[in-house]
């Protein structure tokens, strides 16, 4: 048996209590995660979220690259159109984690070893220090013109050890951050 025997098996068990049918598509928190792909870390357990409640967007280390400054540019235009004139409230959370796998991307000698024989640079998404990357990330949104400036954005450390969240950067309206 393979783990997606295993993983249609539980889905078949979800589907069959599944009662969520008429779910909205804007999230009912009006919130978007931002996370590691660690399967430590899933916002889901570690949030206590229900589905409908919140988008998440999983990467390397969690960080905000170009690709996630697009999807949340997109999707707050899309929320935006949906909510008519006057767009609502839309949070933003990034969430990093102890004994994260990106910073051994911090390591110049891993970094070039991967580069040179599989093509992927991965200094964008090194983490020396979790709380500069947490700035870093904010400090990228900030500097996103399609980014609205409504959004409130946070940072948050999650602890593997102890399950904890610590707060790096307090929510706050990206305009009030952008200089």
């Amino acid at each position: 048996m393979t783990m997606t025997t295993t993983l249609l098996k539980r889905n078949r068990e979800f589907a069959n209590n599944f009662d969520s049918a008429e779910l909205a598509i804007i999230p009912k928190l009006r919130t978007v995660i931002i996370s590691c792909a660690d399967a430590r870390v899933d916002p889901a357990h570690v949030l206590s979220l229900e589905l409908g409640d919140a988008v998440v967007i999983r990467n390397n280390g969690g960080r905000v690259t170009q690709a996630v400054v697009e999807e949340l540019a997109a999707m707050s235009f899309m929320v935006a159109k949906m909510d008519g004139a006057e767009p609502g409230p839309f949070e933003v959370i990034i969430m990093h984690h102890t004994q994260c796998g990106a910073e051994r991307f911090a390591d110049l000698d891993f970094q070039n070893l991967l580069k040179q024989q599989i093509g992927v640079d991965v200094s964008s998404t090194a983490i020396s220090d979790h709380k500069q990357s947490l700035r870093d990330d904010i400090e990228t949104l900030c500097n996103a013109p399609e980014v609205p400036g409504y959004i409130v954005v946070s940072g948050f450390i999650y602890d593997v050890q102890n399950g904890l969240l610590s707060e790096v950067v307090a929510p706050a309206e990206l305009n009030s951050m952008r200089l």
